[in-house]
């Protein structure tokens, strides 16, 4: 079985509304390619205005969080109603600048998830390591604990159609990019916990994007490996470089 690519990118605390536009308006005509899905995961407030500069492009145009809550006493949150109603088909949950400065958990990160499939919205779930976890050998067994605890009561069925983004800490922004043995190791280990905690036929179909200063120039080796289905990025979703990375078998 031959897994579909998914490029998404993050485009984290950047673009107004008005940039936003501009930004998609910049892209569209970069970022087409029938082998691989496009998403543009944007601040909530420039959800609906990305929105309609991709209409009829082969943009998805997705959220950065939501909450676990349908509705209610929960200031500054959104729910995933709303992003149902805006038109979103995927959602970033349990990125590490979450977890790092919102305090998020794996057990938050597992309600998010669950109400992301009650509400057919597709979760990319983040894991990563840090320097220091790397540094001790104990990437896998990190790693193997984010997911087993982002996937508890999560259906196999529901669990073949998420997308899975491991992003090493050490390597978000800072330029440093994991070699793609390391990359692939992680990810190939990913599969295997799924597979453990599912079957084979859901570890097969589940996507596993790497992510950590993906380039232009880095995607076509890293996305050539065999348990790598395309890559989370950062900052280059934000310039010309993305058409490079979604256009890697070019």
């Amino acid at each position: 079985m031959s897994r579909r690519k998914i490029v998404a990118g993050n485009w984290k605390m950047n673009m107004t509304p008005t940039e936003a536009v501009a930004l998609v308006n910049e892209l569209k005509p970069l970022v087409v390619n029938d082998d691989v899905d496009v998403v543009f995961c944007v601040p909530a407030i420039d959800i609906i205005p990305a929105m309609e500069a991709a209409k009829g492009t082969n943009i998805n145009i997705g959220a950065e969080n939501m909450y676990f809550e349908e509705k209610g006493a929960y200031t500054g949150e959104i729910s995933p109603a709303m992003l149902n109603d805006a038109g979103v088909k995927y959602v970033i949950i349990g990125h590490s600048e979450r977890r790092e400065y919102f305090a998020e958990t794996d057990e938050t990160v597992n309600k998010k998830v669950l109400k992301a499939f009650e509400h057919e919205i597709t979760p990319i779930i983040c894991c990563g390591e840090s320097l220091t976890q790397r540094e001790q050998g104990i990437t896998i067994d990190w790693i193997r604990q984010q997911i087993k605890i982002a996937f508890l009561n999560v259906n196999a069925d529901q669990a073949k159609k998420a997308v899975i983004a491991y992003e090493p800490i050490w390597a978000i922004g800072t330029g440093k990019v994991a070699t793609t043995e390391q990359a692939q190791e992680v990810c190939a280990a990913i599969r295997v916990c799924i597979g453990e905690l599912y079957d084979a036929a859901t570890a097969e179909a589940i996507r596993i994007q790497y992510g950590g200063s993906v380039s232009g120039a880095s995607a076509p080796e890293l996305f050539a490996q065999p348990d790598i289905d395309g890559g989370l990025v950062g900052g280059a979703s934000l310039k010309p470089d993305f058409g490079k990375i979604v256009n890697y078998n070019k």
